[in-house]
């Protein structure tokens, strides 16, 4: 009786699946060129202005403190290269010790810029990405979709279903520019010590 009732049971789920299946609403796609959104929003470009100035400075420092590292350190090491493998007397120890600190300092300063642009690029990322999800989802439903892809993501789609010029519209309205600095910290939170 049992094995009865389970196979009714399978049976009676069989036939419920393809039923509950066809409840769900068709899908109503529309598509978006992210790509053109991001070269196209006026915040996106200013952005991007900004941000790759801050890269070229970074660049420039990068190269003013490698020249000067490489004018400070190559008497030292023509002094340690003179030594023919003896060992440096204290003055010159002090000099070699002075110039691995000022190595150290220029690699954390330009580390620390590198750091401090990927901040900066997630923060306008964030704040783009915020704005551009709201605005989609808002010309998505009004143009009646319950589904919105990249353009790049699919193979084809009919101009007639493609939403960028809203979206770049009103994005351009309602975000002109973006903060173009690093995230803001976090406070970091202090772990309770156990007893």
């Amino acid at each position: 009786m049992t094995k009865h009732f389970a196979a009714a049971l399978i049976a009676a789920s069989a036939l419920a699946a393809p039923a509950m299946a066809q409840r769900a609403p068709a899908a109503v796609v529309v598509v978006i060129d992210t790509d053109r959104i991001g070269s196209e929003c006026t915040a996106c470009r200013s952005a991007s202005q900004q941000i790759q100035q801050k890269e070229q400075q970074l660049r420039s420092r990068a190269q003013t403190l490698d020249t000067q590292l490489q004018t400070e350190g190559k008497p030292i090491q023509d002094a340690i290269d003179a030594l023919k493998g003896k060992a440096p007397d204290a003055a010159l120890q002090a000099r070699v010790t002075a110039f691995q600190g000022k190595q150290r300092s220029a690699q954390q300063e330009i580390a620390n810029g590198q750091r401090n642009l990927q901040s900066t690029q997630a923060n306008v990322n964030q704040q783009i990405g915020a704005r551009l999800r709201t605005i989609i989802s808002t010309v998505a439903t009004q143009r009646g979709a319950n589904l919105a892809v990249s353009k790049d993501a699919t193979l084809f789609a009919a101009t007639t279903v493609d939403i960028t010029n809203e979206v770049l519209a009103q994005l351009n309205q309602q975000l002109p520019s973006v903060s173009v600095t690093p995230l803001p910290q976090q406070p970091q939170q202090q772990n309770p010590q156990g007893r």
